[in-house]
């Protein structure tokens, strides 16, 4: 007997596999991007109430009546968009679910999807898995720019849908006013939609700033945002997130929510009312917390002397290995945690072109963390050969 055809063209996830290394190593894990430090108190004491007294049955399949309420302020006071929350919210298990239910809502099998390399490792599976060909679009470092011909050949060749991350994982870009304009202009050219991936949308380094496509001219009716809020509070493990979109849109994308998850866990959305109504100073420190990271980790990268692509947002660089001798960078990543005790993500995992001279660190992490991890990677020269 065989197994299915459309699960033969991928591996499984490479950032978590980067996980069991680090653990099999004792490795510090720069790879997989969770914290090591608590969400606000604010959550976790609402968690300890809702485990006493609840709910711990299930809620309406879309989501929490309250929970969408105060969803849809957040989303209005930060974008300016008003959101209704009884037709165009959708609360999901975790951005990954979001993902593959706007994917599966709005294309068929057959269907072109456009994706921007480098990319996050799901985006392609996502859309295999629906039976859709994706078409890659390379994004050129050190800007990671794309060309504006060649992103609408993409669509030329049939592209339905467009999914952007931004800002982007792993390269930490934040795509400019006019980067996101022209990709406005092609898709409404070719009456496609844009499926977002803003996970980091609180995670920006000045001066960049995040803007919201869906709030651009004529971009509402073709546009589905998918979010989390495992970065924006530091809760991975609580796998919550969203769909946010045009009702005749979310009405598809509700169905297949339903008979993929029924829903996310009751009393983990109770809790996290708690996090959609924090003051906007939660935000502020927030972006200051990883600023500071950001400096912390990289100036420890400049002294070892290894060549990297500061991050705009999210919270993760890109590093250079090409002059490490390796052919194959997930040896490379393999013998950084056996032998350095770092883990990182081999960077071929993100690109569609034939990359192997990059890996991926994330820096969302304790500062005694970080400067461990970088007391170990002085020992990185020892891998060249």
């Amino acid at each position: 007997m065989q197994t299915s055809l459309r699960t033969a063209s991928f591996t499984d996830s490479v950032i978590r596999r980067m996980t069991r290394v680090c653990l099999k190593y004792d490795a510090i894990n720069l790879s997989q991007g969770f914290p090591d430090f608590d969400p606000p108190q604010e959550l976790t004491e609402c968690l300890s109430k809702v485990a006493l007294t609840g709910p711990h049955q299930y809620a309406i399949t879309w989501g929490a009546q309250n929970v969408r309420e105060a969803l849809a302020k957040k989303i209005e006071h930060f974008s300016g968009q008003k959101v209704d929350p009884n037709s165009e919210l959708v609360i999901t298990c975790g951005s990954t679910e979001a993902m593959m239910a706007s994917v599966l809502a709005t294309v068929n099998p057959g269907d072109k999807v456009a994706i921007f390399s480098p990319f996050y490792e799901n985006y392609g599976a996502d859309s295999i898995l629906c039976d859709a060909q994706p078409i890659y679009v390379p994004l050129k470092p050190p800007a990671f720019t794309f060309d504006e011909q060649e992103l609408e050949n993409a669509f030329k060749q049939g592209a339905k849908a467009l999914i952007l991350c931004n800002p982007s994982n792993p390269c930490g870009k934040v795509f400019t006013q006019e980067e996101l304009e022209t990709i406005c202009k092609i898709v409404k050219r070719y009456d496609a939609f844009v499926i977002t991936d803003e996970v980091y949308e609180h995670i920006i380094y000045k001066p960049y700033k995040h803007i919201h496509l869906a709030t651009m001219d004529g971009m509402k009716e073709r546009t589905l945002v998918c979010n989390s809020f495992s970065k924006t509070y530091s809760i991975t493990g609580w796998r919550l997130g969203y769909v946010q979109g045009p009702a005749h849109i979310i009405d598809a994308v509700r169905k297949v929510h339903d008979f993929l998850t029924v829903g996310a866990a009751a009393p983990l959305q109770e809790a996290l009312i708690a996090g959609l109504t924090l003051p906007d100073s939660y935000y502020e420190d927030l972006q200051e917390k990883y600023e500071q990271k950001r400096a912390l980790f990289c100036s420890g990268l400049d002294e070892i002397g290894l060549s990297y692509y500061s991050p705009q947002g999210a919270y993760y660089v890109l590093v250079d290995i090409g002059d490490f001798g390796y052919s194959s960078d997930h040896e490379f990543c393999e013998d950084l945690a056996a032998k350095v005790g770092v883990g990182a993500v081999p960077g071929s995992s993100f690109f569609k072109e034939d990359v192997q001279n990059y890996i991926r660190f994330h820096f969302a992490k304790k500062d005694e963390t970080l400067k461990a991890a970088l007391e170990r990677l002085k020992n990185i020269y020892t891998l060249k050969r």
